[in-house]
């Protein structure tokens, strides 16, 4: 990966209304008939104040998100078809969107390419950014160095507003507000060429998918003519699934082998994150049999494991971040604490339990003040006649005849006789 989380910053910090200098944005409206409702082409200084924010904030939005999970950097793959598609972009940005047949050609592929079942809005802007040059300082300096022009494309999703009562003034009441076609923000888009090094790099694309959505993969292969990948998203489902599939219906093994990967994963990650200077972790297919083991994993399932992640990822392994799922890892880390809790409180209260049983032991002899103990005897009827008192010692002591084939116990323990 060529583009840093710094370049991307550079370009967003520009979107400002006295640092932003896009001159030209057109758009194409369409329905979900997919059929072009409008078409319209702007300079965007002249622009409307609210209009011009709102516009603003979509491009702001197109370059956001993390790299490598819904921030993606696209390669042109090696054919005739996508050597085409970086020809035709490179045209686009060249003509700085003055060519409406230029512009058609994009709108028609979009359309063709792009699923989406409901109204959306295709917008393009061009821009051209002076890059300063930077001192051995790191601060910018106003002499540029280099020149970088590029496109920036969004397709946002258009929908009605939701039902909300409001006033009407005219009627002096309120009633059911009027439901506008509303703009979202995008749903996807793209950078071209691709801001990286700060430079321009003609041979990338910087595409951008919402958070949670598909990556879209026929919009990336047949509009931009680039090789497809997955979003962080897409990793972590294909996954899961890889995971869960090799142990059949063993639902509950498979589960636990599953946390137990994931705590694994999520430590190698934690690691990457305290010492940068460590290269992100790459999941080969032998690095998850490998996980897979330490889980303890029976062989069988472990191999089936193996065969299906090299079969899904192919040579496109996801980073260790990307099937990383933080929120299992945290609440399989509660529910195993709060079972260690639950066990201790167990043990707890077994322990009190036996203390009190003890404690009753004793209570079953009957103590009366000044120390002194009433002696309670329990003997066949028959014997009671022989039992007598008498001084031993010095000592008055109660004299039990025992026979030699008898025990005495007192208090649940036998006597040395």
């Amino acid at each position: 990966m060529n583009i840093t989380k710094g370049d991307v910053q550079e370009l967003r910090r520009r979107l400002k209304k006295k640092e932003c200098t896009f001159d030209r944005m057109c758009g194409c409206y369409v329905n979900s008939g997919k059929q072009i409702v409008l078409k319209f082409t702007d300079m965007f200084s002249e622009l409307e104040e609210d209009e011009y924010f709102k516009y603003l904030e979509i491009a702001k939005k197109t370059i956001s998100g993390t790299l490598g999970s819904n921030l993606l950097e696209l390669e042109f793959d090696r054919n005739e078809a996508s050597d085409e598609r970086r020809t035709y972009l490179l045209t686009l940005r060249d003509s700085r969107l003055a060519n409406e047949e230029l512009l058609d050609r994009l709108y028609e592929k979009v359309i063709e390419e792009y699923s989406y079942p409901g109204n959306y809005l295709i917008l393009v802007y061009h821009d051209i950014y002076d890059v300063p040059s930077k001192a051995t300082s790191g601060e910018e300096q106003e002499e540029s160095e280099e020149i970088y022009e590029y496109l920036l494309c969004a397709v946002c999703p258009v929908d009605l507003a939701k039902p909300a009562l409001g006033y009407k003034e005219d009627e002096n009441r309120i009633g059911a507000r009027d439901r506008d076609w509303v703009v979202g923000l995008p749903d996807l888009g793209f950078v071209y060429p691709a801001f990286s090094d700060r430079g321009s790099d003609v041979n990338a694309v910087m595409y951008y998918v919402r958070t949670g959505r598909p990556s879209h993969a026929e919009f990336i292969e047949n509009v931009l003519g680039c090789i497809s990948q997955r979003t962080a998203a897409e990793d972590k489902l294909a996954f899961r699934n890889v995971v869960i599939d090799a142990f059949g219906e063993d639902e509950e093994q498979a589960d636990e082998a599953f946390f137990k990967m994931q705590r694994t994963i999520s430590a190698m990650v934690a690691e990457r994150e305290e010492d940068e200077s460590l290269p992100p972790v790459e999941l080969t297919a032998e690095a998850v049999s490998g996980l897979a083991a330490e889980a303890e994993v029976p062989e069988k399932v472990r191999e089936q494991i193996e065969k299906s992640y090299a079969h899904t990822f192919g040579e496109q392994p996801p980073a260790a971040h990307n099937v990383l799922d933080s929120r299992l890892v945290e609440e399989g880390t509660v529910r195993a604490h709060t079972a260690a809790l639950e066990q201790k409180v167990a043990v707890l209260q077994q322990e009190l339990a036996q203390h009190a049983a003890n404690e009753t032991d004793e209570d079953d002899v009957p103590w009366v003040t000044g120390g002194s103990i009433n002696i309670e005897l329990h003997v066949p009827e028959e014997r009671a006649a022989s039992i007598r008192t008498g001084i031993v010692e010095g000592r008055k002591c109660l004299l039990v005849p025992i026979e030699d084939d008898e025990e005495a116990c007192v208090n649940g323990k036998n006597l040395p006789l």
